[in-house]
């Protein structure tokens, strides 16, 4: 009996311990599949941006359980004030978002770049408003050193000195900054001699106005004026309100170096000139009568809202309209037009914005500029490496002077195109039908009227702004009675009804 009950004893004690083994195991099995023992990754994001979202190392958590329910508890509070405020709609984007289709990727992301709002305290950056009294106080001081010169650059051999001097002088303008904006200008189509006839180029800089920004910019300019002879520098900050004073100084500059040059073109650095277009238009000018021509702006306003960097307040200018002057990134003159307003700039108070102050001078000189349609460059199809992505047409460009708001991978690829000994094209630019057919020729710019504040006489023409080739923002130009609004492929471009 004795013995029977120590047997009974001995299995239920069996019996027991695997109990307690299966419930070990079944407890590992339990912890293993709820994430006991992996790595867990936290997804966090920065309060400091919106947008910003940043992967956070390992953090094994084994016996914290108390911090886990706490995370638990914020995140299903924000989870019901999120369901509280996300749409039906919303919600099934969430329960599948697998099956999204793809075709919609780019307008989610623009969505959320436009729903970017900046975090709470943080301040949104915001440009130091334009001086105009200090600018009145100053702007007397007209005559600024020239840092480096090219006083060869005009000169020439005795077979060219048969021929009158330069044919065609370029200047561009530029910055400190822009190298790259340079070199493509140089080996493009702003060579020095094409079609036998004697080119030269300058590029017209300033000081930059934050030196520690560009280090050594001042060498590196010397170092390149060395190697390609074609820098002019002044000592003047170079900034948006200060490109008038590159306008007084190139003048004057061309008026004592360059005296004989017979035309001159002048344009920003972002431009693709279509340097055989313009030799052939000036092929049977003569060189000592006026001539200026470009895209005429006619009946422009000025700006009165402060937002604006091409504001100008009444009493820095009074008149209603401003004078007629050229726009789009290029123009064109002769010798004699530009030997003309280097004196009337000295008698005209200035103006910080250098395309209408240009326009103020010629109304000086009682000169009406002269539009060309080929200078007309807004809402065309810019260049791409891939053409099957856009309508572009090489053969079309072969009508036009001046394409403006170009990168220097356009501006090469332009070039590339142009230049293609496979390139075929018909005669009489029958490739650009409707609205992209411009002829050689078209009206005179208008004539003057309106009253004058800071400077000169207002006048009869129409737009508004001018061109800054210090800002790399995209212009922001205004709309104004008698304008128009076009998009050109995401940036916004003012037409100016004629």
């Amino acid at each position: 009996m004795i013995i029977h009950s120590n047997r009974e004893r001995d299995v239920m004690f069996t019996v027991v311990l695997l109990l307690f083994f299966c419930l070990l195991l079944y407890t590992h099995q339990v912890l293993l599949q709820s994430g006991w023992d992996r790595t867990v990754w936290r997804l966090e994001i920065q309060e400091t941006t919106s947008s910003s979202r940043v992967l956070l190392g390992a953090v094994r958590t084994r016996s914290v359980a108390e911090s886990q329910v706490a995370h638990m508890g914020q995140e299903l509070s924000a989870c019901r004030s999120l369901q509280l405020r996300a749409r039906p709609s919303d919600l099934k984007r969430q329960v599948r978002p697998s099956q999204a289709p793809l075709a919609k990727s780019k307008r989610k992301r623009k969505g959320r770049r436009e729903n970017t709002t900046p975090a709470k305290g943080v301040a949104t950056p915001t440009l130091p408003p334009f001086d105009f009294q200090a600018y009145l106080r100053e702007k007397d001081h007209r005559d600024f050193r020239l840092r480096i010169d090219q006083p060869e650059k005009c000169m020439l051999g005795a077979r060219e000195r048969e021929r009158g001097g330069p044919y065609l002088l370029i200047a561009v303008k530029s910055v400190a900054a822009d190298f790259d904006k340079r070199q493509v200008v140089r080996q493009t189509w702003g060579r020095e001699r094409q079609r036998g006839l004697t080119l030269r180029r300058v590029f017209l800089l300033g000081v930059p106005r934050n030196q520690s920004a560009l280090a050594l910019w001042d060498r590196l300019l010397l170092y390149e004026s060395d190697a390609y002879k074609d820098i002019l520098l002044w000592d003047f900050e170079d900034t948006f309100f200060n490109l008038t004073l590159k306008e007084t100084h190139f003048l004057q500059w061309v008026n004592i170096s360059c005296p004989d040059v017979r035309f001159i073109f002048k344009g920003d650095a972002d431009v693709y000139v279509n340097m055989e277009n313009i030799l052939e238009m000036l092929r049977d000018k003569p060189a000592g009568e006026d001539l200026f021509v470009g895209d005429i702006i006619v009946n422009a306003r000025p700006i009165r809202r402060q937002s604006s960097k091409y504001y100008v307040p009444e009493f820095m200018y009074g008149g209603s309209l401003y004078p007629s002057y050229a726009g789009g990134g290029g123009f064109v003159m002769s010798g004699y037009t530009a030997r003309r307003l280097s004196d009337a700039c000295r008698q005209v108070e200035l103006f910080p914005i250098d395309d209408v102050f240009l326009g103020m001078c010629l109304q000086r000189i009682g000169l009406a500029p002269y539009r060309h349609r080929g200078f007309r460059t807004f809402g065309i199809p810019r260049p791409s490496a891939a053409p099957h992505l856009q309508t572009f047409d090489p053969c079309f460009y072969r009508d036009l002077m001046v394409v403006h708001s170009l990168t220097v991978p356009q501006i090469w690829l332009m070039w590339n195109l142009l230049h293609d000994p496979s390139l075929r094209c018909h005669s009489g630019g029958a490739l650009a039908p409707g609205p992209f057919r411009w002829g050689d020729k078209g009206g005179g710019g208008g004539g003057g009227g309106g009253g004058g504040g800071g400077g000169g006489g207002g006048g009869g023409g129409g737009g508004g702004g001018g061109d800054d080739d210090d800002d790399d923002d995209d212009d922001d130009d205004d709309v104004q009675e008698g304008e128009e609004l076009q998009t050109d492929y995401g940036s916004e471009r003012v037409f100016v009804k004629h």
